[in-house]
């Protein structure tokens, strides 16, 4: 579905590239976790597949299409659910879902099902008419997720979807990415959780400093290491062989 070759991006005036020679490879079908340090590259490579930054030209191809050329095709059928919370404080759940779907092009009785769909999907139905800022935090993550899943994506990009969220909603969450999936979508997962990726996950891509140190099947990655990594008793031990122990600022 994803195929990234030699992408290299550098910020405006960092002194080092966010990616350096990235390479990897996420299935069709699968639910990919891209797992990294902070400060890997994990966020800029989601906000390339997605358009939010520019790709270059002949790097990235999603499901066949070179990215640099085809973004409002890729769009069509991809979403980004980002780390940060995406959507208007002072509107309410529903307002949000119903000014997205205006921006993704629906309207009448397609966006009023769409958003419908995504208020189930997401157990938002009793929270509808709550303003969006004075909603709990698994409501906000759970709405932010709803928003992405307006287009009925083939790829969903969620980055870090359970970030400061208590357990019920934590599990219902993960729940819910494992029915998306289920349901056909390829999925890329980043988080720091690693008992989630663990849980959810058939295929890993560990990186670094803007590269891939490791990909592929995530039962036979512990079951036989990777390289340097040697029989790790979890993907956490994975992680941290491959990535080294020293602190990350």
């Amino acid at each position: 579905m994803i195929r990234v070759h030699q992408l290299k991006f550098r910020y405006p005036n960092a002194t080092a590239p966010a990616l350096d020679g990235l390479s990897l490879d996420v299935p069709r079908g699968s639910l990919y976790g891209l797992l990294g340090p902070n400060g890997s590259g994990k966020t800029t490579l989601l906000n390339l597949i997605s358009g939010v930054l520019r790709a270059p030209r002949l790097a990235i191809k999603v499901d066949g299409l070179d990215l640099s050329g085809h973004l409002a095709a890729v769009q069509s059928f991809s979403a980004l659910v980002p780390q940060d919370l995406a959507f208007y404080a002072r509107m309410t759940v529903q307002e949000n879902l119903d000014f997205f779907a205006g921006v993704r092009g629906y309207s009448g009785a397609d966006a009023a099902a769409r958003v419908e769909e995504a208020l189930r999907m997401a157990s938002l139905g009793p929270s509808r008419r709550q303003i969006a800022e004075r909603c709990s935090g698994g409501i906000k993550r759970r709405l932010n997720i709803a928003i992405g899943m307006l287009n009925r994506p083939r790829l969903l990009l969620l980055d870090e979807p359970t970030v400061g969220i208590d357990p019920q909603s934590r599990r219902f969450i993960l729940q819910s990415v494992k029915a998306i999936h289920a349901a056909g979508t390829t999925v890329v997962y980043t988080s720091h959780y690693m008992e989630e990726v663990q849980d959810l996950c058939d295929t890993v891509g560990v990186m670094d400093h803007g590269r891939l140190l490791a990909q592929g099947d995530l039962k036979k990655m512990l079951s036989h290491g990777h390289g340097k990594a040697k029989g790790p008793k979890d993907l956490e031990d994975l992680f941290l062989q491959l990535t080294e122990h020293a602190l990350r600022d």
